[in-house]
């Protein structure tokens, strides 16, 4: 199992990798702002295979309708 350390920096990995480091930073700030809840989101409209653009756009539609 990895530890928190390196999940988070695989993830930001991930996330620079596809988006760059400003849209990265604007993803992170979209998911964790209130009331927006990330879990719960991702349970009801997670798709798989959804890009990571694709993925950030359905969370700010998800986002601006609450």
């Amino acid at each position: 199992m990895k530890t928190d350390t390196v999940v988070k920096q695989e993830g930001m990995d991930a996330l620079i990798s596809k988006l760059g480091y400003v849209d990265a930073e604007r993803f992170i700030v979209l998911i964790t702002r209130e009331p927006f809840n990330y879990t719960k989101w991702r349970e009801q409209h997670l798709d798989e295979g959804l890009s990571v653009r694709q993925l950030s756009k359905k969370a700010m539609e998800y986002a601006k309708d609450l």
